[in-house]
């Protein structure tokens, strides 16, 4: 499955959220995208996962304009302001939200169980916003992965509470399979601490294609 990001741009009431962004996202990849505070990281989250169409330009799902095909494919994680926890639920409240959305067995017992399996029971009574960076981001994750027929995870700007950067990467690199991509939204400053290959948000991403020029053959008289 590829994801293919063409010009995207998102214009908001006051001006442009979003300049236009292009990327492609293959089956597999891990693409880390960064930009500065208010350069659209959200917005590129929400048009990439089919739930903001975009003022410019589009988003294909393997060459397809289909924004319902988006929504069922790419799960949009923890976007401030959109579908992040609310901070005062206690965590097990949110897990079981969360299995409930997806099919799964929500009960007291299941909320439990499925807890300990992440070993995340003894913060099952905490509030979401006391929950540790690291636990928080892996198991949104983990819950988001869980969704049926998702193939791709957007991680929206986990750097806005996660002091250590090393960490998330390392959990969004662990949802990587060869059937799962993964995109990672950051601020530029995060990017430059992680030393990783960047997407940025506003330019053109498309990789250089580098040609050869033809060999000349020498010709005799």
């Amino acid at each position: 499955m590829e994801i293919h990001a063409q010009r995207v741009g998102v214009t908001g009431a006051h001006g442009p959220l979003l300049r236009p962004t292009t990327l492609r996202i293959g089956a597999g990849e891990f693409v880390l995208v960064a930009g500065e505070p208010g350069a659209g990281h959200t917005a590129l989250g929400l048009a990439l996962s089919g739930r903001l169409r975009p003022s410019t330009g589009s988003v294909l799902l393997d060459g397809s304009d289909d924004p319902a095909e988006l929504r069922e494919r790419v799960a949009l994680v923890d976007a401030p302001e959109v579908n992040e926890p609310e901070a005062a639920l206690k965590l097990s409240t949110v897990v079981g939200e969360e299995l409930a959305m997806i099919g799964r067995r929500s009960g007291r017992k299941a909320v439990a169980d499925w807890l300990v399996d992440h070993g995340a029971d003894a913060h099952a009574n905490s509030r979401f916003e006391h929950v540790p960076a690291d636990l928080r981001c892996a198991l949104l994750l983990e819950l988001a992965a869980a969704r049926p027929g998702v193939r791709t995870l957007v991680l929206d700007s986990p750097d806005r509470y996660h002091g250590t950067p090393e960490t998330w990467l390392a959990l969004a690199r662990a949802q990587v399979s060869p059937e799962r991509s993964v995109v990672a939204l950051c601020s530029t400053s995060t990017a430059r601490l992680l030393d990783v290959p960047a997407a940025r948000l506003g330019e053109d991403n498309t990789p250089e294609v580098e040609t050869e020029e033809p060999e000349v053959q020498e010709t005799t008289a």
